[in-house]
Parts: structure tokens; sequence; C-alpha cells
């Protein structure tokens, strides 16, 4: 019981520093965010924007990451 929580607290830490890193990089990828797909509607001083191309490549990468480590 222990040994599982300890690495459930292992693997919770280095989730956070994988997103922190992601974080502190992301304004450095130019086209993150700029992806075909990608829903900006601007109208007066509003702006919504829907990251939808973005959303799928990183889920397709994800998963292709996760089903690798898992074999």
């Amino acid at each position: 019981m222990l040994s599982e929580l300890g690495r459930f607290l292992i693997l919770t830490g280095v989730v956070l520093v994988l997103v922190g890193v992601v974080l502190v990089m992301a304004p450095k990828i130019p086209w993150l965010g700029k992806l075909p797909g990608d829903i900006v509607w601007r109208r007066g001083n509003f702006t919504f924007y829907f990251p939808l191309g973005t959303s799928i490549l990183l889920s397709v990468l994800l998963t292709l990451l996760l089903y690798l480590l898992r074999r």
C-alpha cells in the first residue's frame, strides 16, 4: 500500500514538472496555437479563441507517447 502511494506521488511530481516545462516553453514554439483548425473569432473588443487543431495534435502525440511507454 505504501509503495503504491510513493509511486503515485512520484508520478504526480513528474507530471507537474512536465506541465511546468511546457508552460515555460510554449511561448517559444511559434506554430503552437496557430495551426489550421484553430478557431479565432474577433468582434469589437472581444476575442474568442479555441485551439481545436492544436488540441487534436497534442492529443494524438500524447496518445502515441503513452502507447509506446505501455509496450
